[in-house]
């Protein structure tokens, strides 16, 4: 049995880096979305940010379904 050491770590990389991104974006739609501290809720254009973060962590997922049932 021959392991590709290389190819491995590429793998765990771009894998990190694919995950520590999608939480980045979807951590950024919740607080994009959260109430202020002032009471208020958010703004129309946050809350369009936040849907947008939403939309794209939805979009990664699917993608990521595909390639898997591909």
């Amino acid at each position: 049995m021959n392991i590709d050491w290389a190819a491995l770590g590429q793998v765990f990389g771009v894998s990190l880096v694919a995950t520590v991104g999608l939480v980045g974006v979807f951590t950024l739609g919740i607080v994009t979305n959260s109430p202020r501290t002032s009471g208020d809720g958010p703004t129309a254009l946050a809350r369009t940010g936040a849907y947008a973060c939403y939309a794209l962590c939805l979009a990664a997922v699917a993608y990521g379904i595909y390639l898997i049932a591909a």
